[in-house]
């Protein structure tokens, strides 16, 4: 997937503040099962957040992690609350336009 420029991640943005986190990151950590979760649900919804309710003080490292495993860009942190978006590859299954 090609990098979003800054408007396309600021758009991302403001569609996001409406969202609630669907994944919730607690004291099992980055599991393999956790992934698979984040995958589904990015191929569900494009965009997601995720909460760390665990691991805070790596949530930095943890999120970029999670953006390389399931190859979906990392939209923006607020406060412990990531946003991620990736591109259906469906033309007919995306639901978020992206110019």
């Amino acid at each position: 997937m090609k990098h979003l420029k800054g408007s396309q991640k600021a758009y991302l943005l403001g569609l996001a503040n409406a969202l609630k986190p669907v994944i919730q990151i607690g004291k099992n950590g980055l599991t393999p099962e956790l992934i698979a979760a984040i995958s589904q649900a990015l191929d569900a919804h494009e965009l997601i957040k995720i909460k760390f309710m665990e691991f805070k003080e790596e949530r930095k490292t943890l999120s970029k992690l999670i953006g390389e495993r399931t190859e979906a860009e990392l939209i923006g942190m607020i406060g412990n609350v990531a946003i991620y978006y990736k591109q259906n590859p469906n033309p007919e299954k995306r639901k978020i336009p992206i110019a």
